[in-house]
């Protein structure tokens, strides 16, 4: 599916956290096609005409500091932020995970949020403007089975969304999640087809979202259209989140 651009982001700068595939990879290329400069963060760096791309872990924090440099040093404004890099992890039972693993799950997926943020807030405070969206989960919402870190890690991106929004609601920074369901994603589909049928059949429109569909939802929450939002969550599940 391709979404024609709407909003016009030109002379405007994203960083896109785990922007190498996926929604992701949909989210910085309507960002390229909507006008603005793009910076993709991910451990394997792609190419994204229009964009540029560096290799960052999100977990490591004198890297996330690297990347921002050259930014720093053109005295380039950072106008927009979205936490998309993510870890699933293994579809186990939690007793049957790996500690390492179940470390890496909330590491990458609430720590890196952390970190990222730590490090481009205080940038978009000294502009006095700016818009950050996490990524989130149905996960983070509902707690599904065998994915428990995962939507620990993910209930813990929506809490610091709302607590992170009272903090900056005297500037014009807005802060809001984004949860999406089941993607059509190599994430999603790397669960097996018994998972994604099952997936597919608890949700009431009986298909997987678009990773397109997502970054549509995001680019809005980034627009001027969106000013009034800040602390929200955002669902894309199809009809299957229940509050």
């Amino acid at each position: 599916m391709t979404m024609d651009p709407t909003f016009d982001f030109s002379g405007q700068t994203a960083i896109v956290t785990g922007g190498a595939r996926g929604i992701g990879r949909a989210i910085a290329t309507q960002f390229v096609q909507s006008g603005a400069a793009v910076w993709i963060w991910d451990t394997h760096p792609v190419e994204l005409n229009g964009a540029q791309s560096l290799s960052v872990d999100v977990t490591k924090p004198d890297q996330i500091k690297k990347a921002l440099a050259p930014l720093v040093i053109q005295s380039t404004r950072i106008d927009i932020l979205v936490n998309n890099a993510g870890y699933l992890g293994s579809y186990l039972p939690f007793d049957e995970l790996d500690a390492s693993e179940c470390q890496q799950i909330v590491q990458v997926n609430l720590i890196g949020v952390f970190e990222v943020t730590r490090q481009i807030l205080p940038l978009m405070r000294r502009a006095g403007r700016g818009r950050i969206v996490n990524m989130g989960s149905l996960a983070g919402k509902e707690g599904l089975p065998n994915l428990a870190a995962y939507s620990a890690a993910s209930a813990g991106v929506i809490a610091f969304t709302k607590a992170l929004s009272r903090e900056t609601c005297d500037t014009a920074i807005r802060i809001n999640c984004v949860a999406p369901g089941p993607i059509d994603t190599d994430l999603i589909r790397r669960l097996g087809d018994k998972v994604v049928d099952d997936m597919i059949a608890a949700s009431p429109l009986k298909r997987l979202g678009n990773a397109d569909e997502v970054a549509a939802m995001v680019l809005w929450l980034c627009s001027a259209s969106s000013a009034f939002n800040t602390g929200a969550v955002f669902d894309m599940s199809g009809g299957r989140a229940r509050y």
